[in-house]
């Protein structure tokens, strides 16, 4: 009797580990199962954002492109002189100034206007008379900072002003009102990076806006 007490303890023992490691089996499953749906939720919610963020850069992107865009064709649009070969313009404030290099205008210690120069001023005075039409006009010559030698001219001003008055005069050729243009003279006292750079021609549209 002893022994069938015993063997029936045992029995319930066993029953009773097996009984508790089946509920124990059950709560884990039951937490994974509860881990890997809040992974899944998060999961997702990490999807949506990507989405969102991922939709908010194009709409970036988009944006970005019709402002390049607006920019590309207010500068176009707002520089009448663009295009004009061997010319390029800077704005400050009511100011424009259009450069055009004197090794393009002139041989070398020459005022004599070259040919191919000629038809970049025809499209400045078209410029000039269409778009700034009563504005008034100062044509400034510039001259790298090398001492005459061999030129006739007295010194670079000398050289300086013939040069712009050579453009001076042809504008007025091409219509553009002499009364509103000034011709002056800088020399050597303005250069700019190189010599090639410095030997220009300047024409100002003052209060151009």
């Amino acid at each position: 009797m002893h022994g069938r007490t015993l063997t029936a303890i045992a029995l319930l023992f066993v029953t009773g580990l097996m009984t508790a490691c089946n509920d124990a089996s059950k709560s884990q499953v039951a937490m994974l199962t509860e881990e890997n749906s809040e992974l899944r939720d998060q999961l997702d919610e990490r999807d949506r954002a990507l989405d969102a963020t991922t939709s908010d850069l194009r709409e970036a992107n988009r944006l970005l492109r019709e402002q390049q865009e607006l920019m590309t064709v207010t500068t176009v649009s707002g520089n009448p002189f663009e295009g004009i070969e061997g010319v390029s313009t800077t704005i400050d404030g009511d100011e424009v100034t259009v450069s055009m290099e004197g090794d393009i205008l002139f041989d070398s210690g020459r005022t004599s206007l070259r040919k191919p120069a000629k038809s970049s001023l025809q499209q400045i005075a078209t410029v000039l008379n269409d778009d700034y039409d009563g504005k008034m006009i100062v044509i400034a010559g510039h001259t790298d900072t090398d001492p005459i030698r061999k030129s006739g001219f007295k010194s670079n001003y000398h050289l300086g002003f013939e040069r712009g008055w050579a453009v001076y005069e042809y504008l007025t050729s091409r219509g553009v009102d002499p009364d509103r243009i000034a011709v002056s003279s800088y020399g050597p006292n303005d250069p700019l990076g190189t010599k090639k750079a410095s030997r220009r021609v300047e024409i100002v549209v003052a209060d151009a806006q």
